[in-house]
C-alpha cells in the first residue's frame, strides 16, 4: 500500500481555487455568525446557523464535484479542505462574538 502511494504524484491545486475556497469560507462564516443570535431559520438544532452553513458548504462541494466532473480533492486538496472548514468555523465564531459582545446583540 505504501509503495503505491510513494509513486503517486501529489495533487497541486490551482492557487485561484484555494483563494476562492478560503475567502468564501471566511466570508460565509462571518455572515452566518452575524445573523446567528437572531436564529433566522428557526429554533431547532438542525436549523442553527452553523448547521445551515455546514449544509450549504456540503452542497457547494457536491456542486463543485458535479461541475468539474472529477473528485473534489483533485480540485482542492484534503488539507486545504480541512483548513478552509476551520477558517469557516473561526469566522463564524468571530462574527457571532462581534454581534453579541461588540454590537449588543443587534445588527445596525
Amino acid at each position: 500500500m505504501r509503495a503505491a502511494r510513494q509513486g503517486a504524484r501529489p495533487v497541486l491545486a490551482p492557487p485561484r481555487a484555494l483563494v476562492w475556497w478560503y475567502g468564501l469560507m471566511a466570508a460565509g462564516g462571518v455572515c452566518f455568525g452575524l445573523v446567528s443570535p437572531r436564529r433566522p431559520f428557526g429554533d431547532d438544532v438542525l436549523l442553527h446557523p452553523l448547521v445551515v452553513f455546514a449544509g450549504l458548504v456540503a452542497a457547494a462541494l457536491i456542486g463543485v464535484r458535479i461541475v468539474q466532473a472529477r473528485p473534489v480533492p483533485e480540485v482542492i486538496p484534503e488539507r486545504a479542505l480541512v483548513i478552509g472548514i476551520a477558517i469557516g468555523v473561526v469566522a463564524f465564531l468571530a462574527g457571532n462574538f462581534a454581534v453579541v459582545h461588540l454590537l449588543g446583540g443587534r445588527l445596525p
